[in-house]
């Protein structure tokens, strides 16, 4: 499931991240980069360790928490601390795959990257090329989402970023680790949840809820890994 996740941070939270982010120290994003992602990586990240990094990454933590249709369709354990690149002047990402296990920095607890988010700093009218192109079961899809948007996509999937050739993408990105591992169990879990919340709204009193919202949760208890 490939899902669009609209403002996730508020106009005034993007504008101050963003002024942190230009004002930051980079350096060159293969640092963080496989050995096959190394190969085909040509950006800017900040170290993991950046007290800006920390700074923005804390709010985006805490903004992904309070919102319901990100929590939802992550049913997210353990979040990899966000980590931030920029891409100007040609620069790309090639075809990859994200690694199965992530290490989070400064400690030895490690998380299995389940799913993979994009979070945008830069409107698409700022930068000519840079969308993140995601492939899936049924196809490729081209993502350039506006400032504060993000994207939900399983981290399974082969994506790129196309070079930018006007301009400077500007970007955060993260892992988490899902309560549940399999994309299809969760995906159905997600359809499930917007169904019962538009039953809610539109009947109320619907005495199918409570089933509806059982099999829900006996589902989550079968299937969650804690």
């Amino acid at each position: 499931m490939i899902l669009c996740i609209p403002d996730v941070l508020t106009p005034e939270q993007t504008a101050e991240a963003r002024a942190l982010l230009e004002s930051a120290d980079w350096v060159d994003g293969k640092t963080t980069a496989g050995y096959q992602a190394s190969q085909v990586k040509d950006n800017l990240q900040l170290s993991a360790m950046h007290p800006v990094a920390r700074q923005i990454g804390e709010t985006i933590v805490k903004a992904l928490t309070a919102n319901q249709l990100f929590m939802s369709a992550a049913l997210p354990l353990h979040f990899l601390p966000p980590m931030f690149n920029r891409y100007s002047g040609g620069q790309q990402f090639g075809t990859h795959v994200d690694g199965a296990i992530r290490q989070v920095p400064g400690g030895g607890r490690r998380i299995r990257t389940d799913l993979s988010c994009t979070l945008f700093f830069a409107n698409p009218d700022e930068y000519d090329g840079g969308e993140l192109h995601i492939e899936d079961t049924y196809g490729s899809k081209s993502v350039k989402l506006p400032a504060g948007h993000m994207v939900l996509y399983p981290s399974t999937s082969l994506h790129r970023v196309t070079p930018v050739t006007r301009g400077t993408r500007l970007c955060s990105f993260f892992w988490l680790q899902s309560l549940i591992r399999d994309d299809q169990r969760r995906s159905m879990m997600f359809d499930m949840d917007m169904a019962i919340q538009r039953l809610a709204v539109d009947t109320p009193n619907h005495p199918s809820l409570v089933s509806l919202t059982g099999v829900y949760h006996n589902l989550l208890r079968q299937w969650a890994e804690m």
